[in-house]
């Protein structure tokens, strides 16, 4: 079985390497939009699938594709990635001293197969200072993470004050349940 990691994400690289699986990564150009119907966890499902779909036709019979989208849900309204400093600096004063949701989808595909999962993990963060806000987004610049925000960077370590589910899942690729999947697909052998 060839694994494909459909994301140029770093992060996700990173954390799907971690578990001791050989796999290639392709960049998949998709329609990112949504029906505005839809809330929370679908967001990320509906994204997911569509980068999947986007590719599944270039598929060989040996290969499974993974495709992975994560937004962070606060308030009842989804936060995407940023697209400046100023964007980044609300986000970051709207999540400050509430506790908000990280979603992230995880779709399997093959020529002849489809399967999908959505993770979701409660985040809190203390209250934020302006000063603590404008020296991470000026220092990380943090335009590539949903939210505005690296759980694993400078705002994460001194931020976050609690985290219900998983770590992993706030950095875009739920892992253990990506291995636990992957380890009962019959032609995976699990990692020892």
């Amino acid at each position: 079985m060839n694994i494909i990691l459909g994301s140029q994400s770093p992060r996700r690289r990173e954390l799907l390497a971690g578990l001791d699986l050989s796999f290639d990564s392709v960049n998949i150009q998709a329609d990112e939009s949504y029906p505005s119907s839809l809330q929370a966890g679908d967001i990320p499902i509906y994204i997911a699938r569509a980068k999947a779909l986007a590719y599944r036709d270039k598929l060989k019979e040996d290969d499974l594709l993974i495709t992975a989208d994560t937004i962070v849900w606060c308030d009842g309204q989804m936060m995407g990635k940023p697209v400046n400093d100023a964007e980044a600096k609300l986000m970051l004063r709207h999540l400050s001293g509430k506790t908000h949701q990280v979603y992230t989808a995880v779709c399997f595909a093959r020529k002849d197969y489809f399967d999908e999962f959505v993770d979701k993990t409660d985040v809190s963060f203390r209250l934020l200072t302006d000063d603590e806000i404008d020296y991470y987004v000026t220092t990380y610049k943090p335009f590539d993470k949903a939210g505005a925000y690296g759980i694993q960077e400078w705002i994460g370590f001194i931020g976050v004050t609690a985290i219900n589910g998983s770590y992993f899942n706030v950095m875009g690729l739920p892992v253990e349940k990506v291995y636990d999947y992957l380890s009962r697909y019959p032609g995976i052998p699990a990692s020892r």
